[in-house]
């Protein structure tokens, strides 16, 4: 028999006792704490070799550059901390990069967790750590007060904590259909921001608007011979001919081809109708990112009725999540069926190309994929530019929409009941995300001194 709403809020009252909330506020390190450039270079052991200096040179840019290519650190670090057992599905990287608008299949933008590669089952509050963390990095990034970025700080927190009871208050349905509409976001706010915040953040949409296939089309390709060809930019993008030999190039295009038939398989029937009226042009490998620099990310050229109707998908390797080695294996077979799964728990609304497939490499070696599209309305706010007000704005609405995830999955009534209505879990958050940001620096710290010593190697500017 399912428990009641009183047994349910029973339950997070009583992970107090295990757990209290202000021990959320404690951070430091252990005594065996890994060495977190040993982390990164294990890490790399099944990335491609020439692509590692890229994702080092990266990350070497700032702390919070490292922050973002840091998440198996952190998840380490996590894993020694006191758990409250209140399990939700896991972003497993939500840093506030990780957010952002995507083009619903209304066509309509929303705002939501938007990088699902990590994810996996876990306690809820691993996530709300690391992306109050990721405000804290920032935050110092831009030359922020201590007391701006923990206002920021709590600011995060408490609206996720205020938007979990709103939660744990609404239907089931209520939940599953919430979501944060871009334009409505305009009209809730509009009269509440300065002209400059309003201006900055039109901009940003205006941008995720015209972010689509036939952006990428236009940019990434040029005609060749009279035929479409995705345009080389080594080592950023690679055709899939320079990757390989003449006389494997058809071989390698064909199984690319094949490929697409077979991630097919995993979309609804409407929309494996949908991608039937498309044909495989080209291909290139891709590097994304900073954390996933090295993984195998492929861009893939599809056309309709002509080069004025072209679909680009993205192909990116889904390997085992880095909170795995604490949390226990995936339920599924495949890591990209894991992101993918992920994704459409914590997301109102997911890509409606969003597949998985398994296939071998040109190296013959099986991996995993997730497919979905390469730009569909996809756009991330230029944290750069923000100054406290618009970092806090930012900090609440990112807040809620972790919350709205989280519940998704999770137990709301449970969840809300363990944070209470004080703001000792708050506080306690926020404590940790500046200790934790102490923690990121010495982190930094340690790779600067690996790419000094020779440990490993970095090439900056790409």
């Amino acid at each position: 028999m399912d428990a009641t709403v009183a047994e349910r809020a029973a339950r997070g009252k009583a992970a107090r006792a295990e757990v209290p909330r202000g021990v959320h506020g404690e951070w430091e390190p252990s005594a065996d704490r890994p060495d977190p450039v040993g982390i990164l270079v294990e890490q790399g052991e099944t990335r491609i070799p020439e692509l590692l200096p890229i994702r080092y040179g990266r990350m070497l840019a700032s702390p919070f550059a490292f922050y973002r290519g840091a998440a198996a650190i952190m998840a380490a670090d996590l894993a020694g901390s006191p758990r409250t057992g209140l399990v939700t599905q896991l972003c497993g990287d939500a840093h506030l990069s990780n957010f952002g608008s995507f083009a619903a299949p209304d066509r309509r933008l929303i705002f939501g967790v938007n990088d699902l590669d990590e994810t996996l089952p876990g306690p809820f509050e691993w996530d709300v750590k690391r992306l109050a963390a990721s405000f804290a990095v920032a935050g110092r990034d831009r030359g922020f007060s201590t007391k701006a970025r923990l206002g920021v700080g709590v600011a995060i927190v408490r609206a996720y904590r205020e938007a979990m009871r709103d939660f744990a208050g609404m239907r089931n349905m209520e939940i599953w259909y919430a979501r944060v509409d871009v334009e409505e976001l305009f009209k809730q706010y509009g009269s509440k921001v300065t002209a400059g915040q309003r201006r900055r953040a039109e901009e940003t949409v205006e941008r995720a608007r015209t972010k689509d296939s036939l952006k990428a089309f236009g940019k990434l390709t040029s005609r060749v011979d009279g035929k479409r060809r995705i345009v080389s930019d080594p080592p950023l993008i690679v055709p899939l001919d320079e990757l390989v030999g003449p006389v494997e190039a058809k071989q390698a295009h064909e199984a690319l081809a094949g490929l697409i038939r077979n991630y097919r398989r995993t979309l609804a029937g409407d929309r494996r109708r949908l991608l039937e009226r498309f044909h495989y042009v080209d291909a290139a490998r891709k590097v994304v990112g900073v954390g996933s620099v090295g993984t195998r990310a492929w861009i893939v050229l599809m056309l309709g009725l002509d080069d004025d109707d072209p679909l680009f998908l993205q192909a990116k390797e889904a390997q085992a999540s880095v909170l795995e080695p604490y949390l226990g294996k995936s339920p599924y077979g495949n890591h990209g069926q894991r992101v993918v799964e992920g994704q459409r728990l914590m997301q109102a609304a997911s890509d409606i190309l969003l597949g998985w497939i398994r296939t071998p490499g040109i190296d013959d070696v099986q991996r995993d994929f997730y497919v979905r599209q390469l730009w569909d309305g996809k756009g991330s706010p230029l944290v750069h530019t923000f100054d406290p007000d618009d970092m806090r704005l930012y900090a609440r609405l990112c807040g809620w929409t972790l919350a709205k995830a989280h519940a998704r999955s999770g137990d709301a009534v449970a969840v809300a009941s363990y944070l209470g209505t004080s703001d000792v879990f708050d506080q306690g958050v926020a404590a940790f995300a500046e200790a934790y940001a102490d923690q990121n620096e010495r982190d930094y710290e340690a790779l600067q001194q690996a790419v000094a010593s020779g440990r490993v190697e970095a090439e900056t500017g790409l």
